[in-house]
């Protein structure tokens, strides 16, 4: 491996009481046993601290599994590993659109087979605030239908949620990415430090059967 690669962190960081979906439950962390307490359990000098975090799944930057929207769809214990880890990055920076809606058209000019797609709006400057919730940047149904065709891996996005959170409850880009098998990243970060192409992006989940939605540590190799 070249000793000029570059790794950007491209992940929210969880903390109690962090909001990151606004009408969801911020993490809890807790102690379950404390460094003192432990103290009793070993070797003189020896202690360790031992935590608890209760959260819901959709917590920090976190990835969607099709179980995410589909009963049958397969959860974050069945996901291909070649599916989310050194996958090429092709990232579409659109700071400069005036809608929030991002159109199938923005990715006529490249080809997009087996890659992460990576849509960089610049909202996560509001993450963590009210803002972040309101009039904020999405993909298109339109949008959705492309990147299904054009055959890419995973769509990820720095902004609160890939569908548009003020349309009544609609959500035709994860019901159309998810029924795909195309899987979802959301809350992403630093996407403005990652060239349009040329990166290498990783976002693995824990490996829990039953669960459609967890926090990544998503980041990129330049």
């Amino acid at each position: 491996m070249s000793d000029s690669r570059r790794v950007i962190d491209l992940s929210q960081t969880i903390y109690a009481g962090l909001v990151t979906y606004p009408g969801l439950p911020a993490p809890t962390i807790t102690p379950h046993l404390t460094r003192e307490e432990s103290k009793s359990h070993y070797a003189a000098g020896t202690e360790f601290a031992i935590d608890s975090i209760s959260m819901v799944g959709n917590t920090g930057t976190y990835l969607d599994s099709p179980f995410h929207r589909y009963p049958n769809g397969g959860d974050l214990s069945e996901i291909d590993i070649n599916n989310v880890v050194g996958l090429r990055a092709e990232v579409f920076h659109l700071t400069d659109m005036t809608a929030r809606g991002i159109p199938a058209e923005v990715f006529f000019e490249r080809e997009l087979k087996g890659s992460a797609v990576l849509l960089h709006t610049g909202w996560d400057r509001y993450f963590g605030t009210e803002q972040y919730g309101k009039e904020a940047p999405f993909l298109t149904e339109s949008g959705a239908r492309y990147l299904i065709d054009a055959g890419v891996k995973l769509v990820g996005i720095d902004s609160v949620n890939i569908d548009d959170t003020q349309s009544g409850g609609h959500r035709p880009a994860h019901s159309l990415l998810l029924e795909a098998g195309i899987l979802v990243v959301e809350h992403l970060t630093n996407l403005d430090q990652l060239p349009a192409q040329g990166a290498r992006f990783t976002a693995v989940p824990p490996k829990v059967k039953g669960f459609g939605t967890f926090p990544v540590r998503a980041f990129a190799e330049i």
